[in-house]
Parts: structure tokens; sequence; C-alpha cells
């Protein structure tokens, strides 16, 4: 997803040149269902990030979010009350290991954040995003992709996050807030929303 994350860069500039003298944090949300490649752009924006003309860039993985397998939806709050919140972001991280909150993941209010998880792209997080994305695949697909991944401690799973996934499409509806939407065989739809 390089050239993806290129196009991403050269629109958040655009942004930025549009907005000068606002504040210097960009908000960018990539949502999607499980296995569609939320992580992979993520992490390639975040290496496509041009520090030196749109400042420094944090990466949040809803996945370090999630309350356990049933947390998508308080995950999606989090993201809306404490992860851009704009004088003291942050989130509670939760240690899948042993079931149960872990410390306190501190932002730097000043510096652009990206946010990528399914969940991330609400009605409320989306007024609060500079660019919100909104990824595209097959269920076919993305079970495999997402199956090969985490494997067999994701398996018996599978169905009850897909339910959550279900329920945050019907109640959020965030491919119609997305600013794009990307069919990940790499055919983009942009400017969804006005």
């Amino acid at each position: 997803m390089p050239e993806l994350a290129a196009e991403l860069v050269a629109r958040l500039e655009g942004l930025r040149g549009a907005t000068r003298g606002a504040a210097p944090r960009l908000v960018v949300l990539i949502d999607g269902r499980s296995g569609s490649g939320k992580t992979t752009l993520g992490a390639a924006l975040e290496r496509t990030w041009p520090v030196e003309r749109l400042g420094p860039v944090q990466l949040v993985h809803l996945d370090d979010v999630y309350p356990g397998w049933h947390g998508l939806e308080a995950a999606s709050r989090v993201v809306e009350s404490t992860i851009l919140d704009e004088v003291r972001p942050g989130w509670r991280r939760w240690d899948w290991a042993l079931d149960r909150e872990a410390e306190w993941s501190e932002l730097d209010p000043a510096a652009s954040v990206i946010v990528e998880g399914a969940g991330s792209l609400t009605r409320a997080s989306s007024v609060r995003a500079d660019l919100s994305i909104w990824l595209d695949l097959d269920t076919d697909t993305r079970r495999a992709r997402a199956l090969g991944r985490d494997g067999a401690a994701y398996e018996p799973w599978w169905q009850v996050w897909a339910d959550q996934e279900a329920r945050h499409i019907e109640q959020e509806a965030p491919r119609s807030l997305a600013d794009l939407v990307v069919d990940v065989g790499h055919t983009v739809t942009p400017d969804v929303r006005g």
C-alpha cells in the first residue's frame, strides 16, 4: 500500500496548505472489517509521513485498545473520548495475555495521529478527522488474511468479531462517513462525503 500512502500524504499536505494558521495536528482514521488491510495501511502511512513538512505523527492500533473480544464498540468510544481528546489524548492499553486493562498510553496533543482499526470511524470521530478512510475487501479474502496473520487464536472469535463489525456498520455507517473508500483491489473512490 505504499502508493496509497503516498496519495494520502499528498491529500494531507493539501489540507495543511489550505489551513495555514490552524492547529498543527492532523487526524487520520482508517476503518474497515478484519483482514482488510488497516494495519498495513496505517504502518505504510506512518513510514511515508513527511515529518519535515507535516510534523510528527503517532500511530494508534485499536488492537491495543479493544477491551477483549467483545470490545469493538467500547474502543470506538475511546477513540471519540480520549484518543482524539485535544488536551490529554491517550488510551488505556488492553493486556490480552492477562485479559485486563494495563497502563495508560499517552499521546502528544501537538502531534498528528493515525488511528487504525475496526470501529475507529463513527459519526462522533469523523467530525474530528482531517481524513477518514474505509477499506473494502471481500469476506473470503479477509478471513484468509486475518486467520493467516493471527492463526488459531483468532479462529474461534471470527464470528463474534464479525457480528460486532456488522453492528458497527449498521449503527455508524462508517463507509458513508469516509472521505475515501478503497477497494483493496486498488480501486479508489474519492470524496465519498462532501
